[in-house]
């Protein structure tokens, strides 16, 4: 029964880890110029602007096909231009 419930807890610990870290990229980046922590409407903007190039990566990696082969053309368009503006809802 510990064993169980040491189990589901490392679960839960390495679930919020890896939620905590790919939130820390886009963060991480959030600085001005001169190295100072973004805050505000700037903030909010770089996180919005880092958030959705991020998302775009990830649209383009499922452009495949049922074969698994990526797509080319205008099918790798349409499936991206479908991806984004699911991700946007």
């Amino acid at each position: 029964m510990k064993k169980n419930l040491l189990t589901a807890l490392i679960a839960a610990c390495s679930l919020f880890a890896g939620q905590a870290y790919a939130a820390g990229g886009c963060e991480a980046k959030a600085v001005d110029k001169n190295g100072k922590a973004l805050a505000g409407a700037a903030k909010t903007s770089f996180m919005k602007k880092c958030e959705g190039e991020s998302g775009a990566a990830s649209c383009e990696a499922k452009a495949v096909d049922k074969n698994g082969k990526a797509l080319a053309g205008a099918a790798k368009a349409s499936s991206i231009k479908k991806c984004e503006a699911d991700a946007k809802k």
